[in-house]
């Protein structure tokens, strides 16, 4: 119903936004340049962010980018295992036998990422997303892993995305050897206010309306309720254009976001 009221052609705060079309925020760019480096020079990232400021879609962003040919790209985002459930899950990414036995699948594991460095030239990215729910047999495992060589050269690239919880349990004793592997790190500082206002001119010009739809002060507004998550200040947009539309509205103000936000509360 919003969308024909205001002439939309889609939800322009849908979260399957085309990445092609994605806003790049200063946390955008700050993490495609840390994971442009580890895709360039193979070693361990950390990327952490808040709920809802985008760090998947960051990543998203970039794997969409990547040349198949040359950079092989995996994504694991269900942390709450056990370790040889783990490594079942890696071995049905990479399409290697599962099996019972934990060791003989870590070393299918490096045997397949030696030979797709050594003799096939394709340079593999494992992440490994919400790393923060990781148990510590895990995070034990992952140094022993990522060693090649006898530690001295990286057949794959290791990224860990999580909350910044997962800063704090790197940091423990036990993580000292798998931290010292860590060569890219990236905490997300959330929206800033120029670029949240930005962001929502952009894509209400993306689907065929005029940005005034919504005005400055409410688009402040929405700032200052979001919390610098994105996702938050979609549901928030998204949720005052259906009261706009409701009420008749040709322009949401700051009354009807601060409705907006009310509703979410009370869900």
């Amino acid at each position: 119903m919003y969308k024909q009221f205001y002439g939309m052609s889609s939800n322009p705060f849908d979260k399957n936004l085309d990445t092609k079309n994605a806003y790049m925020t200063q946390d955008m760019r700050a993490i495609q340049g840390r994971l442009t480096h580890l895709k360039e020079h193979p070693g361990i990232g950390v990327f952490t962010a808040g709920a809802g400021q985008g760090k998947t879609f960051a990543l998203r962003y970039f794997a969409e980018q990547l040349n198949p040919n040359i950079t092989k790209f995996y994504y694991i985002c269900l942390s709450t295992v056990t370790t040889s459930e783990f490594y079942r899950q890696l071995c049905n990414m990479l399409g290697l036998e599962t099996s019972y036995n934990k060791s003989s699948m870590f070393r299918a594991i490096q045997e397949y990422f030696e030979n797709m460095s050594n003799n096939k030239k394709i340079h593999c990215m494992v992440c490994l997303d919400e790393a923060q729910y990781l148990n510590a047999d895990i995070l034990r495992d992952l140094k022993m892993l990522c060693n090649f060589a006898m530690d001295s050269k990286n057949c794959f690239s290791l990224l860990l995305l999580g909350q910044p919880t997962l800063i704090n349990i790197l940091m423990r004793q036990p993580n000292e050897a798998l931290r010292q592997r860590i060569t890219v790190n990236y905490q997300f500082e959330g929206l800033q206010e120029k670029e949240t206002i930005a962001y929502i001119k952009k894509q209400l010009e993306l689907v065929g309306t005029n940005s005034g739809v919504i005005d400055e002060s409410a688009m402040l507004s929405a700032y200052g309720s979001c919390g610098g998550s994105l996702r938050k200040l979609n549901l928030i947009l998204t949720k005052a254009l259906m009261i706009g539309a409701q009420n008749r509205k040709q322009n949401i103000d700051t009354d009807i976001i601060l409705s907006a936000v009310n509703d979410m509360e009370l869900c």
